[in-house]
């Protein structure tokens, strides 16, 4: 049989502090930890499940999964060209990716469902076989339905209207967050506070949205701890500056300012010349409500401040910046006709 060196004894005492204590008990924490099960639930050639093999440490068992038996063969011959580490770790399975996750419920630490369009048909699924504490990572790519394209097909598919607004992009991935919570949880009544039919802004009517997700979509922590590693090793990516500057914009957003303004958008409505974003900024502040800009657009405003807040403010620009006289039915001469409540400089 093989034989075993057995190491010497030795006492607490003759130990290194520095592995002694904390770091010791740091170092049995991690020794205990089980190595991630990943699900790839719609493989197709298996290419992403590979280099979950190839370039995530300390990845465990990783399933491609596909109902198509040609691609299927696809992915073994993949998994076969990338030699060992994928062979040992990449396991094909021919099978109904909704009928799969059902049957394995809470098994894996990592579900990737990325279809081709909805992924609305999986979520149900895709919900109940992730383990507690998982991660379920989720693509979308039918962005014009989701960005307002058709609100009944949306609708049907994730049971939420959209708006076609500047923030359309964020509001389809709230929708999208919206559904998957929907899946995880059993919906409740839920009844909402009543609104009036017409803005007492400019008196015109609502339009309908939602319901999405209204907490916060980014982890502060999270995308700060990336971008220093990022930083730190900033030769390493092409595409620095762009990632870089991402990630900057999401640490710095709001957290808890569901969609956002835009400066240009309210400007058009007044028919008035755009005050810049910094005097913007300022007018937020000094009112006493916080603001950001957002990654999906440079000109968006995310902010606590009410909607009389800004307009407002922009009352007061106006003042100091006359527009030309416009018809009296028209939603900025609505708006304008009103005195500011809040004198802002």
């Amino acid at each position: 049989g093989r034989r075993a060196d057995i190491p010497p004894e030795q006492h607490a005492d003759g130990l290194d502090p520095a592995t002694t204590g904390s770091e010791d008990t740091a170092l049995r924490k991690e020794s205990s930890l089980k190595a991630p099960k990943v699900l790839e639930a719609l493989a197709a050639s298996g290419l992403r499940a590979i280099r979950y093999a190839l370039e995530v440490d300390g990845i465990g068992e990783v399933i491609a999964l596909d109902n198509n038996e040609v691609a299927i063969e696809s992915c073994k011959r993949n998994i076969y060209h990338n030699g060992i580490l994928a062979s040992s770790k990449v396991v094909p399975h021919l099978a109904d990716a909704r009928i799969y996750m059902l049957t394995h419920p809470k098994e894996f630490d990592v579900v990737d469902l990325d279809p081709y369009g909805s992924p609305a048909a999986f979520l149900d699924s895709a919900v109940q076989c992730v383990a507690d504490g998982g991660i379920l990572m989720c693509s979308a790519t039918d962005m014009a339905v989701l960005a307002g394209g058709n609100a009944e097909v949306c609708f049907s598919k994730y049971g939420s209207y959209p708006v076609r607004g500047k923030y359309r992009h964020e509001m389809a991935l709230r929708i999208l967050l919206a559904c998957m919570e929907d899946k995880r949880n059993i919906p409740l009544p839920n009844f909402c506070p009543t609104v009036p039919q017409e803005c007492s802004e400019c008196g015109g009517k609502f339009v309908m949205g939602g319901p999405i997700w209204s907490d916060p979509i980014h982890d502060r922590d999270w995308a700060t701890s990336i971008l220093s590693n990022i930083r730190a090793t900033s030769g390493l990516y092409e595409a620095y500056a762009k990632i870089s500057a991402i990630l900057t914009s999401v640490s710095e957003e709001l957290p808890n300012a569901p969609l956002f303004v835009s400066l240009h958008s309210i400007c058009a409505t007044l028919k008035c010349t755009n005050p810049t974003m910094v005097m913007f900024h300022s007018a937020i502040r000094n009112a006493g409500y916080q603001i950001s800009g957002s990654h999906a657009d440079p000109l968006a405003l995310k902010t606590d401040a009410p909607m009389s807040v800004i307009w407002d403010i922009m009352r007061c620009w106006v003042k100091l910046h006359p527009v030309k006289s416009q018809p009296e039915n028209l939603p900025g001469s609505r708006i304008l006709s009103q005195e500011p409540q809040l004198q802002t400089s």
